[in-house]
């Protein structure tokens, strides 16, 4: 596990956590966004990527 996969993974995280439920096309954008960036920090790391879509709790 890298250091550089495991801060993509938890600013993703943080970034995807912080838009999830809003409402606005732009809070669902940025919660892609993080979504992208946890999963490219997973798959550096040798994780599998999420697929569920983000704010389903999984």
């Amino acid at each position: 596990m890298s250091i550089k996969g495991q801060i993509k993974e938890a600013a993703g995280f943080v970034k995807e956590e912080a838009h999830e439920h809003g409402k606005s096309a732009e809070s669902r954008q940025k919660a892609e966004e993080g979504r992208a960036l946890r999963n490219e920090g997973r798959v550096e790391d040798g994780k599998a990527p999420k697929t569920s879509q983000p704010g389903t709790g999984h």
